[in-house]
């Protein structure tokens, strides 16, 4: 089943979908999305973006961003070493609301840790599959990370960060052993921490 609006009948008032990209990776910003949909005549299409083929992503974000109000907000590697990945992505999440040029009266966010946010907020496990302005934001996110992933691929090319958007895939640990950190990997996670540590090592 897709998502729909079951959960936005359950509110009045302005609603915002709310969702991130880019908790796994070993490199790059979070990026979070806030989407307020319109209601009687959202995109046809609108799904979790884990499920859409990236075309399908690209298409919808045009017509999610030419019909809805949207937001971006991003947390930095410099951000997510210093407040860890889940103090980041709710950093992400409020900039993302904060910058909606509408503020929503609700915020329907996927997961389960609410973001500090100054209007109601109703957070849903697995809400990208359930609620069509979550799977809205979903798509925002996942489409402006993996822009920005392919922009940083283009300046270092030995990661394969343009399709595996900084997840520790066979290409992306390859190039760490050849070519080391770059300042984009989160030297707060495990296996970009320990390369470090190693390196330590090996030059004392």
């Amino acid at each position: 089943m897709p998502p729909d609006l079951s959960m936005e009948s359950t509110y009045a008032g302005i609603i915002a979908g709310v969702d991130e990209a880019g908790c796994g990776p070993w490199a790059g910003p979070v990026v979070a999305a806030a989407v307020i949909l319109d209601l009687k005549n959202p995109p046809d299409g609108i799904d979790d973006s884990k499920k859409l083929l990236p075309e399908k992503r690209e298409a919808l974000f045009a017509l999610i961003s030419a019909s809805s109000h949207i937001s971006v907000g991003i947390s930095s590697v410099a951000e997510i070493d210093s407040f860890n990945i889940l103090g980041a992505t709710k950093l992400a999440m409020r900039r993302a609301v904060e910058g909606l040029p509408v503020a929503p009266d609700v915020a329907l966010v996927d997961g389960n840790r609410p973001p500090d946010l100054t209007c109601t907020t109703q957070m849903i496990i697995g809400g990208d599959a359930l609620s069509l302005s979550i799977a809205a934001a979903s798509i925002i996110a996942k489409v402006t990370r993996d822009r920005i992933m392919r922009a940083l691929a283009a300046e270092h090319p030995h990661y394969g960060w343009e399709s595996n958007a900084g997840y520790g895939t066979k290409k992306h640990q390859d190039g760490l052993a050849k070519f080391g950190v770059t300042p984009h990997h989160r030297r707060s996670f495990r296996p970009i921490r320990e390369l470090l540590e190693a390196m330590e090592l090996v030059a004392v």
